[in-house]
This record gives structure tokens, sequence and C-alpha cells, in this order.
């Protein structure tokens, strides 16, 4: 069954996270509505170019070339905490 991810997507490194968790695909709401309500129709691309950067800085600091290849191990989700 697919996963997709809705709601608490901010920056391009939420989605990574997402992707690496096991979604197949991330919605982008609250950001979008902020920026159609600021600055209309230019707010949403200039909203969704931010992400779109983000998450291409994201996945090459990874060293991935998409978000295809996003690895499900890039993440821990178990095991004892890091130590500071």
């Amino acid at each position: 069954m697919p996963v997709l991810l809705d709601g608490g997507v901010r920056r391009g490194t939420d989605v990574v996270k997402a992707l690496a968790l096991g979604a197949r695909a991330v919605a982008i709401g609250r950001p979008v509505v902020w920026g159609l309500s600021v600055a209309g129709a230019d707010g949403v691309a200039h909203v969704l170019a931010l992400l779109r950067a983000e998450l291409a800085n994201a996945l090459t600091l990874c060293g991935l070339g998409s978000a295809g290849q996003v690895p499900r191990d890039l993440v821990v989700t178990d095991g004892p905490a890091a130590a500071p």
C-alpha cells in the first residue's frame, strides 16, 4: 500500500526524511496556502521554488542524484539515542 505524507512538511529535508521512511509522495499544504495568502499565484510559485531548491540541496548533501534514490537506511528509526 503506498504511503503518502500529508502535513508537517516545511522544508526540503522534511521531504527527504519522509521518503526515507517509506512515503511514496509528499503533499505540501500549508506553505502553499501561506504563499497564496501573501502574494497570490506568485507566492505559491515562490514557495514551491524554495522547497524544490531545499530538496535539491538536501539530496546533494546526502550524495543522492534524485528523490527516487533516497534509501530507507538514511534515517535511524530505533535504537539508543546518539550521544552528545
